[in-house]
């Protein structure tokens, strides 16, 4: 359209001009760049023709930026839905969240309720993730949850690979209980006494992981 209005010489009807105007201001005006000596036909070269418009179509830094982790833990709900669903992408991630907060913590901020889908959200990861070192923390963690409100409105509406996954981490519970007691602290008096307080722990522990299979319906 450019060429036949610089042939025509009359500019009246450029519907991009609302005044008359020269062709050569037209052609300036949309940042056209122009072919060089060394430019040659039928050569694919990656050269922008209107780097204005480039420019104008790159998405801001801002927009595109996610953050890897987070500046501090989540206090509120809120807070906690947020980083949830838009900070941390992987499972990795989001179960060393859970165990940076601990059972206590996540009972405060969950403790009006616990979000429709959170609680089965929260079994998938912990079930891919569980360590045998981390199974005190993570027990605290399923502890705490028992005890928010419509608790048992969430575990009816677990789905099926859900339900699964709650299965699988109570089953690796009680492996890890299995194995910490096949290896004896030592010999001698001190250790004698310790191996007793740590087989205390571990039937205290064995009770409420028995307790929370049945408030998690794990049969």
């Amino acid at each position: 359209m450019v060429a036949k209005l610089w042939n025509s010489g009359d500019m009246t009807h450029c519907p991009l001009c609302s005044v008359r105007s020269s062709p050569q201001n037209i052609v300036l005006a949309s940042h056209l760049k122009p072919l060089e000596k060394k430019d040659k036909m039928g050569e694919r070269r990656n050269v922008l023709w209107n780097p204005c418009a480039a420019r104008s179509k790159a998405p801001q830094a801002s927009d595109v930026e996610i953050p890897q982790e987070l500046d501090q833990l989540p206090r509120t709900s809120a807070e906690f839905y947020r980083d949830w669903r838009r900070c941390l992408k992987s499972g990795k991630d989001k179960y060393q969240l859970l165990l940076e907060l601990g059972g206590e913590a996540l009972g405060r901020i969950f403790q009006a309720d616990l979000g429709f889908g959170l609680l089965g959200e929260f079994l998938v990861v912990l079930a891919e993730n569980v360590r045998r070192e981390d199974r005190d923390a993570v027990l605290q963690i399923l502890r705490s949850l028992s005890g928010t409100k419509r608790f048992g409105l969430n575990v009816d509406l677990l789905s099926g690979p859900e339900q699964e996954s709650s299965r699988g981490l109570f089953g690796k519970l009680q492996c890890a209980s299995g194995d910490a007691r096949m290896f004896p602290v030592g010999c001698g008096t001190d250790s004698e006494t310790h191996l007793t307080d740590t087989s205390l722990q571990r039937e205290t522990e064995e009770r409420m992981l028995m307790e929370l299979m049945k408030s998690y319906r794990v049969n």
